[in-house]
Formats: structure tokens, C-alpha cells, sequence
């Protein structure tokens, strides 16, 4: 059985080592990647813009926490797609690929944020939702994980990559990775 000191080290060395890269190639800082990122998030408060959650499994859950931490805490116009007739008559109607794409269509303008959650950085709901955002010319971050060449780590604006092999660990970073972002935002309300 892990001990509860080996499991913080395995989960520590992912949080240490996470990867940040605006757009496709430019690898920075994570101090960096986070100072963008809230740069972003205020100059979008201040146009009274929204930001859009989506995530599938422990990923929606994150999407739904976050949108109300940002809401309550830092002042933002937050949305998810969690509304289960929502979810299930695009589901039944569209296909489920379509599930975050179709609402977000209706809905996000050009410059809005669209903050994609996936473990696996490989859910096509995930992946068609990041393609429109780009049509739309949305600002993208992306929180991905498990293996390093999956395709939602490339696609953002932004893109945060957690080295991790299990869900649990990914997930858990993720989380971390969102409260640390929420915080700094909301230390600048005014």
C-alpha cells in the first residue's frame, strides 16, 4: 500500500515539471504561462466577455467548480454545458462529438475563453469544441495530460500539459493548475 508521503511526492514532481507552451511550439515558463493567462482573464472581465468550461468525467466536474469559483470569487461571466436535457438532446440529436460544440456555436463570440479539461488530451467532444473556438477566434487554454503527443496539447492559445500516467494524478494537477489560476485572478478584483 502507497504511503500518503509517496503519493504527494508522485503527485509534486508533475506539478513542478508542468509544461506551457503558447500556441503550438513556444515552450515558456509556467510563471509566464500563468501571468498570460491572467492577463487574459482580466482584460476579458473588463470586456465583460465569457469564459467557457467544458470537460468530460472528473473533468466536467472541474469545469462546473471552476465556473463557479471565477464567477463567485473573481468576478467573471463563466458558462458549462452540464445542463442534462442539454446535454442529452444534443447527444441523441447530434452525436455526442458535438455535445460542447454546438452550444458553444450559439453562443461564444470572438474573443470569449474557452478552457478545455481533458486527462487525455484526445475526446473528439473536446477536440471539435477547440476547432470552432478557433473559428471564432476565441482565446483557447487547454489542460491536457497522460501522453506528451496528444492533440489537444498543441490546439489552444495557451496549452498546459501535466506529465502523468494515471487519472488521478493528471486530474488532481489540473485542479491544482485551475485554483492557482482563479487565485491570481481574483487577487486583481477591483
Amino acid at each position: 500500500m502507497e504511503k500518503w508521503k509517496e503519493f504527494v511526492e508522485r503527485l509534486s514532481e508533475p506539478l513542478l515539471k508542468i509544461n506551457f507552451r503558447r500556441g503550438e511550439h513556444e515552450e515558456i515558463r509556467p510563471d509566464k504561462g500563468f501571468e498570460e493567462w491572467c492577463e487574459q482573464t482580466l482584460d476579458l472581465r473588463e470586456k465583460r466577455g465569457v469564459i467557457y468550461l467544458i470537460g468530460n468525467g472528473a473533468s466536467a466536474s472541474m469545469a462546473s467548480h471552476f465556473s463557479a469559483d471565477l464567477a463567485k470569487n473573481a468576478r467573471l461571466h463563466t458558462q458549462v454545458f452540464s445542463d442534462l436535457s442539454l446535454l442529452t438532446a444534443i447527444s441523441n440529436d447530434m452525436g455526442y462529438e458535438n455535445v460542447f460544440s454546438e452550444p458553444l456555436r450559439r453562443r461564444a463570440s470572438p474573443g470569449d475563453m474557452l478552457v478545455a479539461i481533458s486527462s487525455s488530451g484526445r475526446s473528439k467532444n473536446i477536440l471539435a469544441a477547440v476547432e470552432l473556438a478557433k473559428s471564432l477566434d476565441m482565446k483557447i487554454v487547454t489542460l491536457s495530460g497522460m501522453s506528451p503527443d496528444n492533440p489537444l496539447r498543441l490546439l489552444g492559445t495557451l496549452n498546459v500539459y501535466v506529465s502523468g500516467k494515471t487519472y488521478g494524478i493528471i486530474e488532481t494537477c489540473h485542479a491544482a493548475i485551475l485554483h492557482h489560476w482563479m487565485d491570481l485572478v481574483a487577487e486583481n478584483n477591483e
